[in-house]
């Protein structure tokens, strides 16, 4: 087939009523040419690795001998061989500055963040020990401080409790974070390792923004059983039942717990403040939880705290992480709760830590691999489910510390660990009058910085819809769950995408006079219409989700745009102009619609006319077109301004010859 040939004309032509002149120049109108021909293989393999391999990671193997792709391919495996080499002790004495930076803030959050997860606060150490080190070979990011975090610790402990009592089944509450920590790992690696990684992008900016803030809000409300020396306190997470047990059980208050933790909060949030106000005090906030810890410890041990009803950690095992692969649950009734908290945490969790490194490499200006992120995050989880370690990422917190404490490699993770590895074998007996009331005030702190107004308040402005999935994320999360709550802001969110598949934004476009240009009707105000002409533009591809819906639009798009010629006694519809331009795929029922649209415009005596069809689209018209109908000469254009000139010099000289 031989779409429409060149044609030169220079005339102007004027169509339009008497009160209106619309002046039309007529170009050359350039041929409209198929895409290079391409087997079923070379398609499928375009297809396939734009979705799987849209980084190109072979790119870097092309061209090279056999030697140095080895080394390459060791290096795209491990990262600390591609920054080892060139380690120096310049950098080193950097990193040891941030790491034990880091270890201040991630020994007294372990023990804090396991207690949130409803586990034996050594959980929370041994977790900020293996993992970082299997990070430092493995990781991309030279800013992340891993460990655990608080929501991660929240899930997984609100959703086991659903089968297991943290009080009464200790070890089989603790066989089932073990378990959950794997397949969350398992989970995490298979998404890097199958390149699947556009999968967590369905937890969209809004729904993280709500979902976080109604996640910090319950940890916060969570630690009022800490703050105020609650003994009995509910189970559930929401914030009536907690509001509902915390004053239910006023005759448990402890005044001198209340006063500890006001006093230890505000302390916190002071050096939290003054931290954020002048960043280079960087150390402030990072060395307050650890004085809290110390100072607090201090006070019990001295003034006998347990006589006057505070409540401490007790004695905590000395010596490293003990194996727990025997620990790990594969069979059972508790599998299926298993495999659902390893699925949620571990896409909370690979969010949470993909986001984090992606924001200080941008600020540093290297890149981050997302899936080489997670095959990192999910073999750390895998190995430290076997090494007594819970669920672990990259936490925010402790990666603002490390970057601003000046990190430069992953070093400064395994001097974190180190730091974390010393404290397991030697100073564990000190953590013994440790108060629970501090731990409480210093998950307070931490969580609080996850409300983010700002951010809130900027997705309402820009999105209103966006706001609303923002807002049920929040919602959802205080007042049901936070699973459920998490799962119906995606809900939402999947809603909306499909309203935007199945609804497809089509617009009519005018002329902006003195050009060849065309634009939005009611976008534009100067843009005007062409009589004879309705030309519109479809925004989306056409499949069989969205084909009903845009033929019924387009018709009625044509029977008001006849209406209103009548009324105004103007010329009659001669041409419709579909605008392809942004359509970048159609389907068989995408053709079909074309195709019923052609015959609605025989039966009206209107030609349709199709302008810039890509690539795809031009292919799968021309295999469906057998009697040319779709893709004749004159009905097929490059621009709309080519079709418009070429079309109304075409009637002129038609009524020029009647004449």
């Amino acid at each position: 087939m031989d779409p429409n040939p060149s044609h030169n004309t220079t005339k102007t032509t004027t169509l339009g009523p008497q009160s209106l002149c619309m002046e039309i120049t007529a170009m050359e109108a350039h041929r409209v040419v198929m895409p290079p021909a391409r087997t079923m293989a070379q398609k499928l393999g375009s297809r396939l690795k734009e979705t799987f391999f849209p980084d190109d990671p072979l790119r870097q193997f092309k061209g090279q001998p056999a030697r140095r792709r080895w080394i390459l391919a060791a290096q795209y495996v491990f990262p600390i061989l591609q920054w080892g080499p060139n380690y120096s002790l310049k950098l080193f004495k950097s990193d040891v500055i941030s790491g034990l930076t880091i270890a201040s803030l991630a020994i007294p959050q372990g023990i804090s963040y396991a207690k949130l997860a409803n586990l034996p606060p050594i959980v929370g150490l041994y977790s900020s020990f293996v993992p970082p080190l299997v990070y430092a070979v493995l990781g991309s990011s030279r800013d992340l401080a891993v460990g655990p975090v608080s929501i991660a610790s929240l899930i997984m402990g609100s959703m086991l409790r659903q089968e297991a009592s943290p009080t009464k089944d200790k070890l089989l509450f603790l066989q089932l974070a073990l378990s959950s920590t794997f397949f969350a790992g398992l989970f995490q690696a298979s998404l890097g390792l199958l390149r699947l990684g556009f999968i967590i992008d369905f937890l969209s900016k809004a729904t993280l923004i709500g979902f976080m803030a109604g996640a910090a809000i319950i940890v916060s409300l969570q630690q009022l059983k800490s703050l105020l020396g609650i003994t009995h306190f509910t189970n559930q997470m929401g914030l009536v039942p907690v509001l509902s047990s915390v004053f239910h059980h006023i005759n448990e208050w402890s005044w001198q717990t209340i006063l500890m933790g006001v006093c230890f909060l505000v302390l916190l949030l002071v050096a939290r403040h003054v931290s954020m106000r002048r960043p280079k005090l960087f150390w402030v906030s990072a060395g307050a939880p650890l004085m809290s810890v110390i100072l607090s410890t201090l006070l019990v041990f001295a003034f006998k705290g347990q006589r006057h009803g505070i409540s401490v950690i007790g004695k905590l095992p000395e010596g490293l992480n003990p194996p727990s692969w025997n620990k790990l649950q594969f069979h059972g009734s508790h599998l299926g709760l298993v495999i659902k908290t390893g699925l949620v945490t571990g896409i909370i969790s690979l969010t949470e830590g993909i986001a984090v490194g992606r924001t200080f490499a941008a600020l540093k200006n290297y890149q981050v691999d997302g899936n080489k992120e997670m095959i990192a995050i999910g073999l750390m989880n895998i190995v430290g489910s076997s090494t007594s370690c819970y669920v672990t990422t990259g936490a925010f917190s402790r990666s603002a510390v490390n970057h601003n404490a000046g990190s430069k490699t992953a070093v400064s993770n395994i001097v974190m660990s180190v730091t974390v590895m010393v404290t397991l074998l030697f100073l564990m007996p000190l953590f013994q009058y440790t108060p629970n009331v501090v731990l409480g005030a210093i998950i307070v702190t931490a969580v609080i910085g996850l409300i983010d107004i700002p951010a809130a308040y900027s997705v309402w402005k820009i999105d209103k819809f966006d706001f609303v999935v923002m807002l049920c994320a929040f919602l959802g999360v205080i007042f049901i769950s936070v699973q459920d709550g998490l799962a119906f802001a995606v809900g939402i969110s999947l809603f909306k995408i499909l309203l935007q598949i199945t609804r497809p934004k089509t617009v009519i476009l005018g002329n902006i006079p003195g050009t060849d240009i065309y634009r939005n009707l009611h976008h534009y105000e100067e843009a005007m219409r062409v009589p004879g002409f309705l030309i519109l533009s479809v925004e989306a591809p056409i499949n069989f989700a969205n084909s009903t819906y845009l033929n019924e639009r387009i018709l009625r798009w044509i029977e008001d745009h006849e209406t209103e010629e009548d009324e105004k006694q103007q010329s009659t519809l001669r041409f419709v102009i579909l605008d392809l331009s942004a359509v970048s795929a159609i389907d068989t029922s995408g053709v079909s619609l074309l195709k019923d649209l052609r015959k609605a415009m025989d039966k009206k005596g209107a030609e349709l006319v199709l302008v810039n069809p890509l690539g795809e689209v031009m292919e799968k018209l021309q295999k469906a077109d057998e009697g040319q109908d779709l893709l004749r000469p004159d009905n097929l254009y490059l621009t709309v301004g080519e079709a418009v000139a070429f079309l109304s010099s075409s009637i002129k000289a038609q009524s020029t010859s009647h004449v």
